[in-house]
């Protein structure tokens, strides 16, 4: 789930899985890309920031082909860890420059070096979810994002990204802390600040849990950057691709003025 410049998960890899348990979301998502995959055509799916696997395992075990690419080492070393996860291809590196070695917008990616060395061609899927295209904490970065899976896309192909509304941000009550349910008997507290005028947030995030030698507490914090969605069009507009749909989650709700949150898929037109 990481780019380079995210901070270090190395501490919570294992655990990592167990935040999304409770919430449900996992089955969700990855019936959804499921369906846009097929929706997409021929062709494999790329997932930027693959991190432990959670969504590309079961993914690549409905008959999707699954290639991924994350920058830390200890959540790809989770994925490799579970049954049917050492057969996806992974390349290292920054998935926020995943297509930056490609030709131009609207051009078919070729070989290339860098953060894209190893992946194919083109995807006729490419992805990033559970609000991890928010953790690119620059507008260019994002930009970027945008135009790299276009460069990997081809024509027809989907990229598919998910993320807060900043609305909802707004008014979010977690700055004075929240419990997050997880799947284990661990306790994790998120405290959240945010930054109006720069659209950022950085999210604190607090671990207890009960070890062989008594309560144990790890923290970390995330940076993000958030994008209205019709900023984030604008991103597709200038990276060659338009918007096909836009739902309130991953079952394919509407998306509405009280959505808090939104999926949306770009195509790569033909």
């Amino acid at each position: 789930m990481t780019s380079s410049g995210s901070p270090d998960y190395t501490a919570f890899a294992a655990r990592y899985d167990s935040w999304f348990a409770a919430s449900g979301t996992t089955e969700a998502t990855v019936a959804a890309l499921a369906g846009l995959a097929g929706a997409a055509g021929p062709g494999p799916a790329l997932e930027l920031g693959i991190g432990t696997g959670r969504i590309a395992v079961p993914l690549a075990a409905r008959g999707v082909e699954v290639h991924g690419i994350d920058a830390s080492p200890a959540m790809v070393e989770q994925l490799r860890a579970k049954p049917g996860g050492e057969r996806i291809p992974v390349t290292m590196g920054d998935f926020g420059t995943a297509g930056a070695a490609a030709a131009g917008p609207g051009a078919e990616a070729g070989p290339d070096s860098g953060a894209g060395a190893g992946l194919p061609g083109t995807y006729a899927l490419v992805y990033v979810v559970s609000g991890t295209f928010a953790e690119l904490t620059s507008q260019d970065a994002q930009v970027d994002c945008f135009a790299g899976a276009a460069r990997r896309l081809r024509r027809g192909g989907l990229f598919v990204l998910d993320a807060h509304v900043p609305e909802a941000l707004a008014d979010d009550r977690s700055a004075g802390g929240q419990v997050l349910p997880t799947g284990s008997g661990e306790v994790v507290l998120r405290f959240r600040e945010t930054d109006r005028a720069a659209q950022r947030y950085r999210s604190h995030y607090i671990v207890l849990d009960q070890g062989a030698d008594g309560l144990g507490m790890h923290r970390t914090t995330v940076s993000f950057r958030y994008a209205a969605p019709g900023e984030l069009d604008l991103m597709a507009r200038l990276a060659g691709l338009r918007l096909r749909e836009r739902w309130g989650d991953w079952t394919g709700a509407p998306f509405t003025s009280s959505s808090a949150y939104h999926v949306s898929v770009y195509e790569r037109p033909e």
